[in-house]
């Protein structure tokens, strides 16, 4: 989960592959309108984003019902948000990447095919709610290669399913 531009779509790829489990890129599940939306510099509201979440967390509910698992790729910057998430899968772990706001610009500014504009950064950054400790997750720095960055999340899910407590 993040902002644009933390990469997470390229280390969901890359976790997943590591893991041997399914991945999606949340960006395919939202509808036409929302991409179309996006793509004029709009942001999303909360009643845009409730079908996409709701298409996200049945993705979600269909791994875990499988007991496959899987990575998907999902900016999720609102707690209420990961919660319509985490109710859908309850074993749903938060791995939130993080840049600092030029490298975020850089990033996206080399992007080719993707429809989120560098104008709508600004007002992910502010609806950005970090993950609270009651939370189950992780916050990782994304200023790395992404191979490293994906290691160390796979090396936190590795210490997370061994820990007593985890489910």
């Amino acid at each position: 989960m993040g902002v644009s531009g933390t990469g997470k779509t390229t280390i969901a790829c890359l976790l997943a592959t590591r893991l041997g489990v399914p991945f999606a890129d949340a960006n395919d599940f939202h509808t036409p309108g929302n991409v179309a939306k996006m793509s004029s510099g709009l942001p999303l509201d909360d009643s845009d984003r409730e079908p996409w979440l709701a298409a996200v967390g049945r993705w979600l509910h269909d791994r875990d019902t499988a007991g496959t698992g899987g990575v998907v790729a999902c900016s999720a910057l609102k707690r209420r948000y990961r919660e319509i998430l985490r109710a859908s899968a309850s074993t749903v772990f938060f791995l939130l990447l993080t840049a600092d706001r030029e490298q975020l610009i850089e990033r996206m500014a080399h992007r080719h095919g993707h429809y989120m504009p560098l104008s709508l950064l600004d007002s992910q950054l502010a609806a950005l709610e970090p993950l609270e400790s009651a939370e189950r997750g992780a916050v990782l720095s994304a200023d790395q290669a992404p191979e490293k960055v994906a290691q160390a999340a796979a090396t936190l899910l590795q210490k997370h399913a061994s820990t007593p407590d985890a489910e």
